[in-house]
This record gives structure tokens, sequence and C-alpha cells, in this order.
């Protein structure tokens, strides 16, 4: 009887054992890697998302900002804030135009809230320019007769629901 001859079997079954390990690694670190990707992805937009919500915020503080200017100082306040006021507007048009490359509903229900708050907004601003500054800490509190913005409440809800539809997964949008 002779023995059984070993041609290298064991061999190639370690040989393919370490083939199929190696790329089962490969395909596991390329999707983790994926993973980790599309996370720093997501959190990048949805703090750009959020930036842009602020800056609208900024703006839509202008008309509190106008009425409570320094009134020993007219001169230098119109500079100071019509300075503050070019920088939100820069910021304002560079949102418009990244939201809605970004994603066209975001976009979209962006550029209505930009529409509204600089109608709304914007219309309060000119009153509050044409009005006296406040004079003293009583003034400080200005009710909704004298600054109502609350218009604006249902385009700041359609944006935060259009960012809101954006990170849904696309299977239940």
């Amino acid at each position: 009887m002779t023995p059984p001859q070993n041609n290298g079997g064991n061999a190639d079954v370690f040989v393919s054992g370490a083939v199929i390990a190696a790329v089962l690694g490969a395909v596991i670190n390329i999707v983790l890697a994926r993973y980790k990707d599309r996370a720093e992805d997501r959190a990048r937009l949805r703090k750009t998302f959020a930036e842009a919500f602020e800056a609208a915020m900024q703006y839509k503080e202008f008309p509190y900002a106008i009425r409570r200017r320094r009134a020993d100082e007219p001169a230098a306040e119109r500079v100071r804030l019509s300075e503050e006021m070019r920088a939100v507007q820069a910021k304002l048009s560079y949102f418009e135009v990244w939201t809605d490359g970004e994603s066209n509903a975001v976009g979209t229900a962006y550029k209505d809230l930009l529409t509204n708050l600089r109608r709304v907004a914007g219309t309060a601003c000119n009153e509050a320019w044409n009005a006296m500054p406040v004079q003293d800490d009583s003034g400080m509190n200005l009710s909704s007769s004298v600054v109502d913005l609350s218009a604006l409440k249902p385009f700041e809800k359609a944006y935060v629901e259009a960012v809101r539809d954006h990170f849904k997964p696309f299977f239940r949008r």
C-alpha cells in the first residue's frame, strides 16, 4: 500500500483562506471608510444649513438693533449698522447660492425665506430708521405692535422642514 500523495492541497486551502480573509478585510475597510466619509459630509451639510439659517436670523434682528441704536452718535451708528447689515447681506447671498447648489428643495425654501425676510424685516428696518432711537431702558422692550415679524414663521418652518427632508433616506421622503 502506498501512502496518499500530498500535492500541496493543504497549502492551497491555506492560501485560499488567506486570500478570502484579505479580500473580506479590504471590503470591510472600504465600507467603513465610505460610512465615515458620508457621516462627515452629512455633518458638514448640517452645519452649513444651520449657518445659512443663522445668517437669516441675524438679518431678522436688524429692526431691533436699528431702533436701539445710540441716539448720541447718529452718524457713527448709521455707519456701524449699515456695515453690519452689508456683511449679513453678503452671507445671505452666499448661502442662497450654496443651498440651491446643494439641494433644489432646500434652495427653494431658503430663497422663499429670504424673499419674505427682506420684505417683512426690510420694511421693519425702514420703519426703524425713520423712528426715533430708544431713549431709555423702558424703550428696549419692543412689542409686536412696534416690530412684528411673525409673518416670517411659516417660511422659517418651511426651510427647517426642507433641511430635515434632505437628510431623510430616499425611501422615506
